[in-house]
């Protein structure tokens, strides 16, 4: 009975988090987080301030104070936010801000349906057969990641390639998405020029938009090609994130890049953490990312020519021997973080 009363107890706190995330994503998209970030005020107080209405409001802040995603003051009656969950909650340009993980599980979760019938008939799903939620959601949550650690130590831990960005460089960005790392390598190195590429047309305007927002487009560009096809050639740096492993083909994809690159250029394959073995990955990590991998990144594989199906959490060796089976005589690991691994290929 006691290991019994624990497995509920686990559901209990799973269930609650599955309908939280539905909590998340209204509090982002309403402002509710960013309204409480001012200081305490009251549920009629927050309800003027977001211009909402206080019945539905109330019970949402009751929601987040039981979840422990806001703080309430029984005496006071006012909720508010610790300076961590305002960090994670309320600013955008946190490396931790966590809304956009929710939206991404939210815009997943609307396929299960389609997903729960593939496997049966083990029939793929593209990435631009989902949601809008998952784009969206998706450059949310991978940018803070991004933001913290692609400029400050990703790229300086590859041989040689920080030094090339600095005094001008030719880099593709391939399955860019959104744009946010294309974007975010542009503003860091003004001398270098940007080719960006993503086979989803939805994307590739809402980066183009983003690029005329921030002043960027005459040194970035924006196409739509696939990871086997994209133009140029000489680049200095290739850069692929968080996408190889939803590749049909990633072999072909590598040898595309094998033969874009300039005779000493780079190419850096950012992909979520995973360790070579399962028992290694059976995790709280491993959980979001397998999970995902099955909503998400081994249907897009299977909809594709080949379908390999190296899903998100691959693993060091079968990246390598993606890598290796392209053409490329060096391969390593450059860095990590709790979430990604870097990895550094050269012809």
């Amino acid at each position: 009975m006691g290991k019994l009363n624990a497995f509920v107890g686990q559901f209990v706190t799973d269930l609650g988090a599955a309908v939280h995330a539905g909590m998340v994503v209204i509090g982002e998209k309403l402002g509710l987080y960013k309204a409480l970030a001012h200081g305490p005020m009251s549920s009629a107080e927050l309800a003027s301030k977001t211009k909402t209405d206080e019945r539905y409001l109330r019970e949402w802040l009751s929601s987040q104070a039981a979840g422990g995603y806001i703080t309430y003051d029984a005496k006071t009656h006012m909720f508010g936010l610790t300076e961590e969950q305002a960090f994670t909650l309320a600013r955008e340009d946190s490396p931790a801000y966590l809304p956009g993980a929710f939206e991404l599980a939210l815009g997943s979760l609307a396929a299960v349906p389609r997903i729960a019938e593939s496997f049966r008939t083990g029939a793929g799903m593209g990435w631009h057969e989902h949601e809008d939620g998952v784009f969206h959601g998706c450059e949310k949550f991978f940018r803070p990641g991004y933001a913290a650690n692609l400029v400050t130590s990703w790229i300086p831990s590859l041989t040689d390639v920080q030094a090339k960005l600095e005094a001008g460089a030719r880099v593709a960005d391939v399955g860019c998405g959104k744009g946010a790392s294309t974007l975010l390598m542009a503003k860091a190195f003004p001398k270098s020029r940007f080719f960006a590429f993503d086979y989803h047309d939805k994307s590739i305007e809402g980066a183009r938009e983003s690029a005329k927002r921030e002043g960027l487009s005459e040194r970035v560009t924006f196409e739509v090609a696939g990871a086997k096809a994209f133009p140029g050639k000489d680049y200095d740096l290739v850069a692929f994130f968080d996408c190889l492993h939803d590749m049909g083909d990633p072999v072909g994809a590598a040898a595309h890049v094998r033969q874009s690159l300039a005779k000493d250029g780079t190419w850096m394959i950012v992909e979520p953490f995973a360790n070579d073995q399962l028992k290694d990955n059976l995790n709280p990590v491993g959980r979001v990312y397998y999970s995902f991998s099955t909503l998400l990144c081994t249907p897009c594989s299977r909809s594709q020519e080949v379908g390999l199906c190296l899903g998100a959490q691959a693993g060091e060796g079968r990246i390598g021997d993606v890598v290796s089976k392209a053409g490329f005589s060096r391969f390593r690991r450059a860095t990590e973080t709790p979430f990604n691994i870097v990895y550094e290929a050269r012809p």
